[in-house]
């Protein structure tokens, strides 16, 4: 089981969880052009939180997720809503292969959990129809500290770095904001500040 899976069942129940996707939907909504014709992919949804919040503004959600508990408590929300619109996978696109086409592609806090970020974000880019919209939620750059030792992962992005992957394959109108200011306590046991962007591109 990962910390994910053992993690699955109360993670509706912390505020900031909710408190975070609110913050990066309110935001989404003011940097991207929705409409109710869109067919939207979640990659990273662990139980749908931002999903939930934005289903009445696509035509269809997919929501994927590596942890099969995060995708189970997906599917029970699903059916308890009812949301007929809303479907969740167990794919981990770091390195299952996946059909499909999405008018726009969104996440948060999942990229820097991914090890090798340059080949996602090419999937991201083929994944999409003409046109179509990619929005990144992420930290900022960090000094570790969020996760602490034995993270795999990457300690937040730089934007300019990260703006410049994007390019790289080929996504354009690139533009990024601060969303939200997650508030941690680290290893230290001091509370600190972790402020997270929102990163929105176009194919």
């Amino acid at each position: 089981m990962t910390d994910f899976d053992s993690k699955a069942r109360d993670w509706d129940k912390e505020k900031m969880h909710l408190d975070r996707s609110l913050a990066v939907a309110s935001e989404l909504l003011k940097m991207i052009p929705l409409n109710r014709n869109m067919r939207a992919l979640e990659y990273g949804a662990g139980t749908g939180l931002l999903s939930f919040l934005l289903k009445d503004r696509f035509s269809e959600i997919t929501m994927m997720d590596s942890s099969r508990e995060m995708v189970n408590v997906a599917h029970e929300k699903i059916q308890a809503a009812p949301a007929s619109n809303m479907k969740a996978l167990f794919i981990d696109l770091e390195k299952d292969n996946f059909t499909g086409e999405f008018d726009i592609i969104y996440n948060q806090m999942a990229l820097h959990h991914v090890c090798n970020v340059d080949p996602l974000l090419g999937k991201f880019h083929s994944l999409l129809s003409k046109g179509g919209y990619l929005a990144i939620a992420d930290l900022y750059k960090e000094d570790g500290s969020f996760h602490g030792e034995g993270f795999n992962g990457h300690d937040g992005f730089d934007v300019e770095v990260l703006s410049t992957m994007l390019e790289k394959h080929g996504f354009r109108e690139i533009t990024h904001r601060q969303c939200y200011i997650l508030k941690k306590s680290i290893a230290s046991g001091e509370l600190r500040d972790f402020p997270i962007f929102l990163m929105t591109a176009s194919k």
